[in-house]
């Protein structure tokens, strides 16, 4: 695992985006994968701004949703294909073609569970996967205690998920209890995982996940296992890590070459 720490989000945006777009040179088919959430959304206002500039053509690269709402009409404002094509589809000029996720309608949930994993798989995998971390260390929707091993399942939402999301609807009553959600297993299997966290309220589970053992408490601790785990960070989540110093001599001493 690689720990990158950034001065705010707006550079962690713009490194990370920077190594999709590298990842898209090389591959120009390449399929990421991308978060929701207010986090990543330096990382794509800078991808589309490269876009826009032609320092990257990524008119051939394909883009798939980490987890769903259960329950929220496809078209709904907040349903996460919604939100994907609004600030990820859309800002890089792509079309819903290029668009893959779980269907979070489906009258048999488990059966769409199972068809975007095996889907994914059919794809080629995910070449990049960028990830958020809850403040209790989940990824993507995997809460505390979910398998270490888990598929791309139904899961139910703890109250302070559902909280910490409320934010994005009217009230707390309108936020789902269900979701669809790649598993941890599933999410390992991405040959490129990038977790995103700022600011001091995620220090706690950036220092869990990074420093802690791996255990199933601290879902996002799972990269710990992974061959190419990317964690980037700003100052304020770094704050309780206790080999910050390390990982920051470790980067500047970094080869260019060797990319993110």
């Amino acid at each position: 695992m690689e720990v990158v720490i950034v001065p705010d989000a707006k550079a962690g945006g713009e490194l990370i985006a920077e190594a999709i777009a590298d990842l898209v040179r090389r591959k120009p088919e390449a399929l990421l994968g991308v978060a929701t959430g207010s986090t990543p959304l330096p990382v794509y206002e800078a991808l589309a701004g490269t876009v826009r500039s032609g320092g990257v053509d990524v008119s051939r690269a394909r883009i798939c949703q980490l987890d769903e709402y259960v329950g929220l009409p496809a078209g709904h404002p907040e349903s996460y294909r919604s939100v994907v094509l609004r600030e990820v589809v859309e800002p890089l000029g792509l079309g819903e073609d290029a668009f893959m996720g779980p269907d979070g309608t489906a009258e048999d949930v488990q059966a769409a569970c199972e068809a975007y994993d095996r889907a994914l798989s059919e794809a080629g995998g995910v070449d990049l996967q960028l990830l958020g971390i809850g403040t209790d260390g989940h990824i993507g929707f995997n809460e505390p205690c979910s398998s270490l091993a888990s598929r791309t399942r139904i899961k139910t939402l703890t109250q302070q998920t559902r909280e910490d999301n409320a934010r994005f609807f009217d009230s707390l009553e309108e936020v789902p209890h269900h979701v669809i959600t790649q598993g941890i297993g599933t999410i390992l299997e991405a040959r490129h995982l990038v977790l995103l966290a700022t600011g001091e309220g995620k220090a706690d589970a950036v220092a869990q996940s990074v420093e802690g053992p791996v255990s199933a408490l601290v879902p996002a601790s799972a990269l710990q296992l992974h061959p190419h785990a990317t964690v980037v960070v700003d100052e304020a989540a770094a704050s309780k890590l206790k080999l910050a110093d390390y990982f920051r001599a470790t980067y500047a001493a970094k080869p260019e070459w060797q990319g993110l």
